[in-house]
């Protein structure tokens, strides 16, 4: 039987080897999974879900498999815990909202077909801020998740319950979504490894929507490893989503471990002006490891950063505005009934969602009315172009950019909650991946006052092969 006290150091390969070897069967690594969950469960409020049935049924099929000398997947008993706003059939999908607290979808978003194709176990479903709406995973109708590194401190969000899941053990693996930066800053902040990969990379085919120009599905992990195999799972072309890119899939894990040595980073000044000595040093001391593992360093601009903030809140809220009209009570969602139909919206949205979306759907609904939407959504785009066209430009110069994930560690639960503006900054660092559509990721780079820190690496659009090439070289060069 699988010892439970040994799944937090589980990784894929480690799976692999323990099947192979027969040390335990599929079957008794997703019970020992699902009992170790919902265990620790109670500290962090990381799932929101458990699936004992769709593991049960899917470990079962491959010990048969497994006994027949068949091929069992990349993923072969891999537990895996997936985002609340992605897409899972027959298993309630929430995405931490009232408006769909019984929703039980009839279909599987492509990323969790692909992977359960390859053997993964879904074990359950993960908290996460409303609809994708948050920094800090405190915006859940069900309640905030707690940081397993310090359970007072925030996951970060809006995929705090995939990023605690990964980081207290109990998945291996998870997906999470990424519109702001909502995969790398709980990674960050969780010390655990998160990839957004380019915008079109993996399919959005069943991730509900946020911001439909910006939202993304991506893995978290143990390790850069683990996440390039998740990664390599999920990717490609998809007919369900026309969005999806034609681009071929690379062997990411084989790529990987080709040394980095003269590879050019950029060191972007935007990033690190008026950078506290808590994120700064731990991040320059990250940095100056890949300089002695060969790497040459460059000072670059990426001038127009400072515009980011402004630029993503008025296109999300405006894309936000327009996704969520469709719960209206009429079709799928809780319904509070009034005398009249304006009444029963009115009833209906006010109660199934929360303060943030209703900030959100009202900011979007104003820069995208007939007086404001040259003033505001026309010229956002415009700067979304210049933000893009920054990144182009500077990978003429260099590989890859190097950068904080975030200006702090977590912070305690229920600091920001009452600043919007304060929790939006949080994401400064990580918006214009997701505006530009690069691939990007957070790699643990070390601890300030014992709180993770995420190093920020961006690599060229459809190169994730070298983004994890840096990465995983420098996970390695810090553990010898």
């Amino acid at each position: 039987m699988t010892d439970i006290e040994s799944l937090p150091s589980f990784t894929i390969s480690s799976i692999r080897e323990g099947l192979t070897s027969k040390a335990f069967t599929a079957t008794e690594l997703a019970k020992a999974a699902l009992a170790f969950a919902e265990k620790e469960n109670a500290a962090t409020n990381a799932y929101l879900t458990f699936s004992p049935e769709r593991a049960l049924k899917a470990a079962a099929k491959l010990d048969a498999q497994i006994a027949k000398g068949e091929y069992a997947g990349a993923m072969a008993g891999v537990p895996v815990a997936i985002k609340d706003v992605i897409i899972t059939k027959d298993l309630r999908t929430t995405c931490g909202s009232k408006i769909l607290a019984q929703y039980i979808p009839p279909y599987d978003a492509t990323a969790v077909f692909r992977l359960e194709a390859e053997g993964a176990v879904i074990i359950g479903k993960t908290n996460c801020d409303e609809f994708a709406m948050g920094s800090s995973n405190e915006n859940s109708a069900f309640g905030p998740v707690h940081n397993p590194k310090a359970l007072d401190r925030v996951p970060g969000g809006s995929s705090g319950g995939s990023a605690a899941a990964v980081s207290q053990g109990t998945a291996v693996a998870a997906l999470g979504s990424d519109t702001g930066g909502s995969i790398r800053q709980p990674a960050s902040f969780c010390g655990v490894v998160g990839v957004t990969p380019t915008y079109g990379r993996v399919s959005r085919y069943g991730l509900v929507a946020f911001a439909s120009s910006l939202d993304h599905i991506g893995p978290l992990a143990r390790n850069v490893e683990d996440a390039a195999t998740v990664l390599q799972t999920i990717a490609g072309r998809d007919d369900f989503d026309s969005t999806s890119a034609f681009a071929p899939v690379d062997d990411y894990r084989a790529l990987m471990k080709h040394p980095v040595n003269g590879l050019k980073l950029g060191l972007a000044k935007e990033y690190f002006e008026g950078l506290g000595a808590e994120t700064g040093d731990v991040v320059r001391a990250a940095i100056k490891q890949l300089q002695s593992l060969g790497c040459e360093l460059r000072e670059i601009s990426l001038p127009h950063t400072k515009y980011a903030l402004s630029c993503y809140y008025i296109i999300a809220t405006a894309e936000a505005s327009s996704n969520l009209a469709r719960y209206d009570g009429v079709r799928y969602t809780t319904r509070n009934d009034g005398e009249t139909l304006s009444e029963m919206y009115r009833n209906t949205r006010g109660c199934g969602f929360g303060a943030e979306v209703k900030r959100r759907i009202m900011l979007g609904t104003y820069v995208l009315s007939a007086g404001y939407y040259e003033a505001y959504y026309r010229k956002a785009q415009q700067v979304r172009a210049l933000i893009t066209r920054d990144f182009s430009n500077a990978f003429e110069e260099v590989d890859a950019i190097v950068a904080p994930v975030s200006p702090i560690p977590a912070f305690k639960i229920g600091e920001k909650i009452d600043d919007p503006l304060a929790m939006y900054l949080s994401d400064v660092y990580t918006l214009t991946g997701d505006l530009s559509g690069v691939p990007c990721m957070s790699v643990p780079c070390g601890e300030s006052d014992g709180l993770p820190i995420g190093l920020q690496i961006f690599t060229k659009h459809f190169d994730e092969a070298t983004m994890f090439r840096i990465a995983y070289n420098f996970e390695q060069s810090r553990a010898n």
